[in-house]
């Protein structure tokens, strides 16, 4: 079960074009904070549902971006698992397996919704985005991927006062998983090592 956590992660990375209309006032809302924010930290609740909607997987960690390209997803409960972004590789850490996998950041692109915030990729180049209301206090936006090889269907993402506060993946092998966002901050310090990864000497380290 612990093996669902790291593919859905890779939610958050690069946001940008919008228009001003009122129409596309919540993507307009999406581009303008993340044209400020060039840095973020956050506490997030992650929830792997069931076809039928039920609660499979709840997950909780702390999430750090800075922008161009650099992030890092700590798991923390129930599983201590890491993925960290930085020059133009991606490392995932699975601390009880002690097992490291490496890939390249654009090899991830094409078939996962991996750098939404990152500031890598152009949506507009890469989704149709479609404004969807408000639902549960939450303006959301939808993104719907142009390559039809992509492994998922949708990805929704919420804005509570033009601030990113959720997420949520449908992908094609009838998973949901829901990202809800918490004690957010735009433009923190954030320490250059905090981006930097080392194998420890006792993991098992795989390239693709």
């Amino acid at each position: 079960m612990k093996k669902t956590l790291l593919p859905f992660a890779w939610l958050l990375i690069n946001l940008l074009f919008a228009t001003a209309s009122q129409a596309e006032a919540p993507v307009a809302q999406l581009q303008a904070f993340l044209k400020n924010a060039q840095s973020l930290t956050a506490d997030f609740k992650q929830v792997l549902l069931s076809e039928n909607g039920q609660p499979k997987q709840t997950s909780y960690g702390v999430f750090y971006l800075q922008r161009p390209g650099k992030f890092r997803w700590d798991y923390q409960r129930p599983f201590q698992q890491q993925i960290i972004s930085n020059g133009g590789k991606v490392w995932f850490y699975d601390t009880d397996l002690a097992q490291v996998t490496v890939k390249k950041l654009d090899e991830s692109v094409g078939s996962t919704p991996a750098l939404l915030l990152s500031g890598n990729v152009s949506l507009e180049e890469n989704y149709v985005m479609e404004n969807q209301g408000v639902d549960g206090a939450l303006e959301w936006i939808k993104l719907l991927p142009k390559n039809q090889e992509s492994s998922f269907k949708y990805v929704l993402i919420g804005l509570a006062n033009s601030q990113l506060a959720g997420m949520e993946l449908s992908d094609n092998f009838g998973q949901l998983t829901r990202i809800y966002f918490s004690n957010l901050k735009v433009n923190p310090p954030l320490k250059a090592t905090l981006f930097d990864f080392q194998a420890p000497e006792n993991a098992d380290v795989f390239s693709e």
